[in-house]
């Protein structure tokens, strides 16, 4: 039988443990009986529509350390894109292009590792696929740091960020403890919809901090009078209260807590950004304290140096499994985990069709929020706890972790 090729692309915001998936895929490919050249397509389905490949079995064969530095490399090595692909039955030229290169190329199988916006983009492509009689094998790989990808566990990059999150929480701690004046710091976490990361802030408790001393996600109604008795509360308690926030908290009204209006992006989701110093104003206005707010922003998404080696093994071991379904004639699908234990702590590998994943999203169960809506409670941090353990080894090159060339996404035209 004639050996085939594939192409993976990566979508949507990056983490520091996309690349590990990459590599799964890489390393699966490289193993197979099956399939010959692993391309990349640059930027997303952008670089399928483009013809912006890179030949990564070719790279991985001419360097033996390419698989391991890919896998410690934060971000995405292929970059990324915001995408999103028409209805085919209203246009379907992207379509016939995009499957003219498969043909072209002879692909046997196309990997999108992505969140929502990507496994949007999966759903079509099999769609298509089973339209027009392709064998062309479609299958999503997981990735999101906001944890809320439906029918599996946790996803890709989430213990990482997490694991980021706590260790900077633990550390804002000891900056404010050192002062004997009353303060609020507001510690604003990525969090559009789902508050997985916020919650992640919890794991900073320990035997001598109980920071953040408040929690508020987005799945629970924001009040702001609530908010300042909860402060207040807790001020007569302590000198320095810390508190965590999801960027997308909002009222009963449905409406998000932000200093400033919020843009939509393509996909139709609100970009936000000023929550925590939404907050910090309504405290310095109602109460009489030193306030500041920390906005973690960006950090949280490709902190290399704090990722969790939990996250990276098995977000590899979900880029190989993505590579195993194909050759088991699976399509349509995205691989999942099941979690079979908490301690200890074990997973299995599996997948769920993407029609059931596409477009919806993953909230914190309400029963993991406390009554007053302020906090998470001990089942939730029993499911994060395993998340972030392990600590990933990086080669260093003058003092800094060394990482694969990118050049290729940054590539400018000559004078």
């Amino acid at each position: 039988m004639e050996m085939k090729n594939v192409i993976v692309a990566q979508s949507g915001g990056p983490t520091s443990a996309i690349n590990a998936s990459l590599s799964g895929v890489l390393k699966a490919v490289l193993d197979s009986p099956n399939y010959d050249i692993c391309y990349g397509a640059v930027n997303g389905i952008l670089g399928v529509l483009s013809e912006n490949y890179l030949n990564l079995t070719q790279k991985a064969q001419n360097d033996n350390d390419f698989i391991d530095l890919l896998t410690h490399t934060p971000a995405m090595y292929l970059g990324s894109c915001r995408y999103k692909l028409p209805d085919y039955r209203d246009d379907d030229s992207s379509y016939s292009f995009i499957f003219s290169q498969f043909r072209k190329l002879n692909i046997g199988a196309f990997f999108y590792i992505g969140g929502n916006d990507s496994m949007d983009t999966v759903l079509k492509l099999s769609d298509y696929a089973r339209v027009i009689g392709s064998d062309v094998k479609i299958i999503g790989v997981p990735k999101t740091i906001d944890n809320d990808l439906c029918n599996t566990d946790h996803t890709p990059g989430f213990g990482s960020a997490a694991k980021y999150i706590a260790s900077s929480m633990l550390e804002i701690a000891h900056d404010t403890f050192i002062y004997a004046v009353k303060s609020v710091t507001i510690v604003e976490i990525m969090g559009r919809d789902a508050g997985w990361l916020t919650a992640a802030a919890s794991l900073a408790r320990n035997g001598y901090s109980s920071a953040p001393h408040l929690i508020y996600l987005p799945e629970v109604p924001f009040d702001k009078e609530k908010f300042l008795a909860d402060v207040r509360d807790q001020l007569d308690r302590r000198n320095n209260v810390i508190i965590a926030v999801s960027e997308g908290i909002r009222d009963k009204d449905g409406n998000y807590i932000t200093s400033s209006k919020a843009m939509a992006d393509t996909f139709g989701h609100q970009q936000l950004s000023g929550a925590g110093k939404a907050l910090e104003f309504l405290v310095k206005e109602n109460i009489d304290v030193k306030v500041r707010s920390v906005e973690i922003n960006v950090l949280q998404r490709c902190a290399a140096h704090m990722a969790s080696k939990t996250d990276l093994d098995e977000s590899f071991a979900q880029g190989k499994k993505a590579v195993a379904l194909s050759e088991e004639g699976k399509t349509g699908c995205m691989v999942v985990l099941k979690r079979l234990s908490n301690s200890p702590y074990q997973v299995d590998y599996s997948y769920a069709q993407i029609k059931d994943i596409a477009n919806e999203a993953k909230s914190v169960p309400v029963e993991w929020i406390n009554a007053e809506g302020n906090d998470i409670t001990e089942e939730f941090v029993e499911y994060l706890r395993p998340l972030i353990i392990g600590e990933a080894s990086h080669i260093f090159e003058n003092g800094l972790p060394k990482f694969l060339d990118i050049s290729h996404l940054n590539a400018t035209k000559a004078d």
